[in-house]
């Protein structure tokens, strides 16, 4: 999809560009050291943009630091301000970084002070020649949209594009956009509403691709895979960044998978595949699992979510970390990773599903250990959704597709929810995870 190009720094997102890899820090911004070794080790892993959460106005200045130390390195990756709930804080970023992330639904909750300070941090950018995204998540679409067009994909849709429209009377164009969701088809179909509706009024702003909250491990990967690149795959999208609930490192290489994959650098290893009634036999001769795991959702993921399929049977191949050549047909790897692939598809659930953020500068717990240990004690709760977020800050927002949440309030204390409404508060860390285990089962014998 021919979108207009966005200058960020050096970089150049959209018009003939690739599409670019970006991350998240988890580190504190106000813990400057640490913040600027995470950003070159993520830099020498291959990010080419990174974010860094500036929760206030006191960030800005430990930003500005963190820019100039990789500057007097070398390193010129462009940083991003990821910004909420005080359109303040973004005009003051606006000339601290490259690109400032504002989220729509939380940038101001008066909708006429929100265009009012939307229009000084255009004023901002344009003397800085810093960029904007239009960062708008399923979760915090905030209340005057979703009792317009309720909490849909069309919502979401409406919501970018009345910012767009903000940016387009502020002649400012150097605008990347996106719409993230934890649920795989809220996110696809938001994105294809969103390209038809930039496409019809003729000027199409570079999209910017993420499943939101996606967790950890195979799973994370795998939904990730799914969403971005049935987006990939119909030419919308010119940016990613994959969210995993691990250290950001990690994202990279997934990042880059799907960068490579469709930009023509990189083929799938699935060597054959028979359709019939629905099912689809597909046979692979993959180099590692990593590889094939990648290459199975892409193939699949957006034929899945579509409709065009209903079950899918793995076969062939694939070499395993020590080298040995392992038979996937009628394997139990095969059909996990059917089951997984079915499951971030949205087509079928064989366990919980899981609602996790990657964790930022507001997290003020182990987010990575507590959601492993909760997976491991709810992983018998088929067909429950399980939130476990950061911070109060986003995460009741975050997680509105979830039946229970824990969420971190800083201070060793967690808030439960059942769904958006909190059942306990100031919960003590050690005592939280039993609580919530304790809610769910009680919940579900009644």
């Amino acid at each position: 999809m021919e979108t207009i190009e966005v200058k960020i720094g050096n970089l150049a997102i959209g018009g003939r560009n690739g599409i670019l890899v970006q991350t998240m820090c988890n580190t504190h911004t106000s813990d400057v050291d640490a913040s600027i070794a995470q950003c070159r080790r993520l830099y020498e892993a291959g990010a080419e943009m990174i974010r860094l959460t500036v929760p206030s106005l006191e960030q800005v200045e430990s930003l500005r630091r963190i820019r100039q130390a990789l500057r007097d390195e070398g390193i010129d990756v462009p940083i991003v301000a990821d910004v909420h709930f005080s359109s303040e804080i973004a005009i003051a970023a606006a000339s601290a970084v490259e690109k400032v992330r504002i989220n729509p639904g939380n940038f101001h909750k008066d909708h006429e002070k929100a265009r009012a300070q939307f229009a000084k941090l255009v004023e901002v950018c344009k003397e800085h020649g810093t960029a904007i995204r239009i960062g708008l998540n399923h979760g915090s679409l905030g209340e005057r949209i979703t009792n317009k067009y309720g909490n849909t994909p069309l919502a979401m849709k409406e919501a970018v594009m009345e910012w767009l429209d903000m940016c387009t009377e502020n002649n400012f164009y150097n605008v990347v956009v996106s719409l993230k969701a934890s649920n795989t088809y809220i996110m696809v179909e938001a994105y294809r509403l969103l390209a038809a509706q930039m496409q019809a009024n003729g000027t199409v702003f570079p999209l910017h691709l993420g499943v939101t909250e996606a967790g950890n491990g195979d799973s994370g990967r795998i939904k990730s895979a799914v969403g971005i690149s049935a987006l990939l795959s119909e030419g919308i999208g010119n940016t990613v960044r994959v969210s995993l609930t691990e250290d950001p490192e990690n994202e990279i290489p997934v990042a880059r998978y799907l960068s490579d994959r469709y930009g023509r650098r990189l083929h799938s290893t699935m060597t054959s595949l028979k359709i019939e009634n629905g099912c689809a036999t597909a046979t692979y001769m993959a180099p590692s699992k990593e590889r094939l795991m990648l290459d199975f959702a892409c193939d699949f993921g957006k034929r899945l979510l579509d409709k065009e399929l209903d079950e899918v049977i793995l076969c062939g191949t694939y070499v395993d970390e020590d080298g040995r050549t392992q038979n996937l047909d009628g394997s139990e790897y095969a059909a996990y990773l059917a089951d997984e692939l079915m499951q971030a598809a949205r087509r079928r659930f064989y366990r919980p599903e899981y609602i996790a953020c990657p964790g930022c500068g507001r997290t003020m717990y182990n987010l990575e250990k507590t959601f492993n240990e909760v997976k491991q004690r709810t992983a018998h709760m088929k067909g429950m959704v399980i939130a476990v977020m950061g911070c109060i800050v986003n995460g009741p927002g975050e997680m509105a597709d979830a039946d229970w949440g824990y969420v971190g309030e800083g201070n060793g204390k967690v808030s439960i929810y059942k769904g958006r409404t909190p059942v306990l508060r100031h919960v003590p860390e050690d005592e939280a995870i039993g609580k919530l285990t304790e809610l769910i089962e009680s919940a579900q014998a009644e």
